[in-house]
């Protein structure tokens, strides 16, 4: 139901391996190669975070700073079946993408570290970082998003303030009233 998703979901991350086993050969620069790969990595978290997630799966995270200064991940289910939301088909691809990608940015790790090509390490520490932060956040979404939603939507409105917030008056005539206080 979406190809244009799925198209994009796989283009970034295949394209951004693809051109750092092929950099040496297309181009002798290695600042073009270093920019070019990391805007493909960096498109491919962008598009994968706040699009295919959504679309595919029926899911996504986000990160939020609240008053004090902490950081705060936010993991989010579609309460509705994923199938619903997409074919089996595409939610394999998704989850496959998202796997086995940074397990081909950790093999680059250890080719170059053993091949001493330390020039390259920051560019695959990069790469295993983007692509780990959204494994990591969808593995949560996956496992855990229902508990925490219901975690940040009771904090949100307050619904466990509620009780605090209820009170008993006893009117003129005798009768018990609940309801909130006049507290604002």
């Amino acid at each position: 139901r979406h190809p244009l998703a799925t198209f994009f979901h796989l283009f970034f991350r295949v394209s951004a391996i693809v051109t750092y086993l092929f950099c040496d050969w297309l181009s002798n620069s290695f600042v073009a190669c270093f920019v070019t790969i990391l805007l493909l990595l960096s498109f491919d978290f962008w598009s994968v975070k706040n699009v295919t997630g959504r679309l595919l799966v029926g899911l996504r995270w986000w990160n939020q700073i609240d008053e004090d200064g902490k950081s705060h991940w936010v993991f989010e289910a579609k309460r509705v079946p994923t199938i619903a939301a997409s074919t089996e088909a595409e939610a394999r691809i998704f989850w496959l993408g998202l796997i086995i990608c940074p397990v081909i940015w950790t093999m680059f790790f250890f080719s170059t570290l053993f091949s001493l090509k330390l020039k390259w390490l920051a560019l695959v520490i990069a790469g295993i970082s983007l692509q780990t932060a959204n494994l990591y956040g969808y593995i949560h979404c996956k496992i855990g998003g229902q508990k925490i939603i219901s975690r940040v939507t009771s904090r949100l409105f307050g619904t466990t303030d509620a009780p605090k917030r209820q009170s008993r008056r006893i009117s003129k005539d005798g009768t018990e009233e609940h309801g909130k206080t006049g507290t604002r």
